[in-house]
């Protein structure tokens, strides 16, 4: 019988997630409405917290949210002329590698591709931050990394 994953203090959750959440809806938005995007996903948890059954994929979920509100923020703005500008730090995260690469993908391929090149998540995780199945994060991904490879290649 599987055992259920204990859920932690909503804190240590926070706490152990904000800065991943937060540079994930930076590449996605650009630092100006990461801040409400983040703002936004992690009350959104909060609300939702109380609620979760099992304490398993905390990450995923948490990705999910960040995701959906991206997607919500994105349907609300205008599209800009320019690329959001992306803030220099001393430590460059995993992803940093992939954001002069995937910053012009898709909405939905850029996050699977991030997600999976980036972070280091598997399928699984990443279907249920998009809201989709694991077969469909694959696709997304992989759909991505051929558009990547053709842009390179031209």
């Amino acid at each position: 019988m599987e055992a259920v994953a204990a859920i932690p203090p909503f804190e240590r959750f926070y706490d152990e997630r904000k800065d991943e959440i937060f540079g994930y809806l930076i590449r996605l938005l650009g630092r100006d409405s990461a801040e409400d995007a983040f703002q936004e996903t992690f009350l959104r948890a909060l609300r939702a917290y109380g609620k979760l059954q099992h304490g398993r994929q905390l990450r995923a979920w948490a990705f999910t949210i960040a995701t959906r509100v991206a997607v919500d923020e994105r349907r609300r703005s205008a599209p800009v002329a320019e690329p959001p500008e992306i803030p220099v730090t001393d430590e460059r995260p995993a992803y940093a590698e992939l954001e002069h690469l995937a910053g012009e993908l898709p909405p939905t391929e850029r996050a699977a591709v991030v997600l999976r090149y980036g972070y280091d998540l598997s399928y699984d995780d990443i279907g249920a931050a998009l809201g989709s199945s694991s077969e469909a994060a694959r696709a997304a991904a992989s759909s991505g990394v051929r558009r990547l490879r053709r842009r390179q290649s031209t």
